[in-house]
């Protein structure tokens, strides 16, 4: 019990190390503070650059909205919710490879909305339309002593931007607060007459307001389509030229274009889609407009910011915590605990063996084979034997001695008549030698034989009162 004891103790003392050891090092992710140079866009995070407050806003006001912890392929499934918006803020902790983007821009062509917000989208994710190239320039690079926190740090020498047309994306906003580092779209044509920078596709998008009616017009939206349904044989053309809805004098920030029948959303300030800066002058009612423009359900990408549903659910809940290094670790010690319980540390030894054998067997056994064959003689010589060479013994003679001398010679030294002791040794003698004898005879002669010891006091044998005792 106490080398069992000391193991049990020994066990405790190493968990209880290892349980302080990783609470010693263990450093919440809470308490990491956000820098605009790795910043967390996820709508799980809260802090100053996360997009939780514009997720809870938009699902507590109604709107159907959804975190999407699947791979981008998964939208063009018929199984799935049909998602009529697809956003991607910022950049993502896990990037975004061709065979998803292949994906991504195939589910746009079918009629779905993808918006980007984000300084620095892949090139591979925005496709020219037609002769017309979107791409995105960066302004002033984050350091990590910016505090997003901060407004007046992440603000500093940035005046409003007022939208440039009225169009549904810009309606109900006056003006917008982007951060200091925002970047700043270009538009481009590869025709080779024409060479347009931001003022010149702000000017064609103008005119194109007022020659056709916009495509943001409810009445030219395209209808959804789904990637494998065919396309509509009569519909409203649509002019490829991207659109400029907010920018100021060193560039867009906020363009959208066709791509098949659906649209591309580029917003290049995930400033103002975030915790920090979504409540400064009109960004909420900005955020909302590019988001609730299409009807239909929301999605905010949370597979690239690593939350898929691809890891396991128990391990993503403890992620971050010091349970799974403990539960390891654990793991570790129960197995050197067996592999060192299964092997042999000494010499083998034989096992103990208990002999259960009573003393008695071989009498009893004996007893009751003489009474199955009736050898009742045999049973009366072997207590006989004992008594006369104890009797001889004690009247100092011979055992071979006869039985007249040897009982005068003991009724000499006791109170037991003579006669009565040679009468008892000539009727042993006799069964012993032949006579015909009873099962109740020899249990009487037998009798007779221990009370005449008893009286002469004559000492029992070790086996005799060891019987004795276990009969007891």
């Amino acid at each position: 019990m106490r080398q069992r004891l000391a193991i049990i103790v020994t066990v405790v003392l190493v968990l209880g190390v290892l349980i302080a050891i990783n609470a010693a090092s263990y450093e919440s992710e809470d308490e990491r503070q956000d820098t605009e140079l790795s910043p967390n866009r996820s709508t799980y995070h809260s802090g100053a650059t996360g997009t939780r407050a514009l997720y809870d806003f938009l699902s507590e006001s109604g709107y159907p909205v959804m975190r999407w912890r699947e791979v981008p392929p998964q939208l063009l499934g018929e199984t799935r919710q049909r998602v009529a918006t697809f956003v991607i803020v910022g950049d993502t902790a896990l990037s975004i490879d061709e065979d998803e983007v292949r994906s991504l821009l195939l589910w746009v062509k079918g009629g779905g909305r993808l918006v980007l917000v984000d300084r620095r989208p892949a090139d591979q994710i925005l496709p020219p339309s037609d002769h017309w190239v979107v791409a995105t320039e960066f302004g002033d690079f984050p350091s990590l002593t910016v505090n997003p926190g901060n407004v007046g740090e992440m603000t500093e020498n940035v005046k409003p931007i007022q939208p440039v047309q009225p169009t549904l994306l810009t309606q109900n906003v006056e003006s917008v607060m982007p951060s200091r580092f925002a970047a700043h779209i270009s538009i481009t044509s590869t025709n080779s007459n024409s060479n347009s920078g931001p003022d010149d596709s702000a000017g064609a998008a103008q005119s194109l307001q007022n020659s056709d009616e916009f495509e943001n017009e409810p009445s030219a939206t395209p209808e959804p389509v789904g990637p494998l349904a065919p396309a509509q044989e009569e519909s409203t053309p649509v002019s490829p030229a991207p659109v400029v809805h907010v920018e100021d004098s060193r560039g867009a920030l906020l363009v959208d274009y066709p791509h098949g029948n659906g649209r591309i959303v580029i917003l290049s300030d995930p400033y103002i889609f975030s915790n920090g800066g979504l409540s400064l002058r009109d960004n909420l009612q900005l955020a909302i407009n590019l988001l609730t423009t299409r009807e239909g359900l929301i999605a905010f990408d949370e597979y690239h910011q690593g939350k898929g549903t691809t890891r396991n659910a128990l391990i993503g809940y403890f992620s971050g915590t010091p349970i799974l290094p403990i539960l390891g670790q654990l793991v570790a010690l129960i197995l050197v605990i067996v592999w060192t319980r299964s092997r042999r540390f000494a010499r083998p030894l034989p096992l103990k063996q208990i002999d259960r054998r009573s003393s008695l067997e071989f009498v009893a056994s004996m007893a009751e084979i003489q009474q199955r064959a009736r050898a009742y003689d045999l049973a009366i010589e072997n207590v006989y034997s004992r008594t006369r060479r104890v009797l001889a013994r004690y009247a100092g003679m011979d055992y071979n001695s006869p039985r007249a001398e040897v009982a005068a010679r003991v009724a000499a030294r006791s109170s037991i008549e003579s006669r009565s002791i040679e009468v008892l040794m000539r009727q042993c003698e006799e069964a012993i030698n032949g006579a015909p004898v009873t099962e109740r005879q020899s249990i009487l002669l037998v009798k007779r034989l221990r009370d005449v010891e008893r009286a002469l006091g004559l000492r029992m044998r070790a086996r005799d009162a060891r019987q004795a005792i276990q009969k007891v």
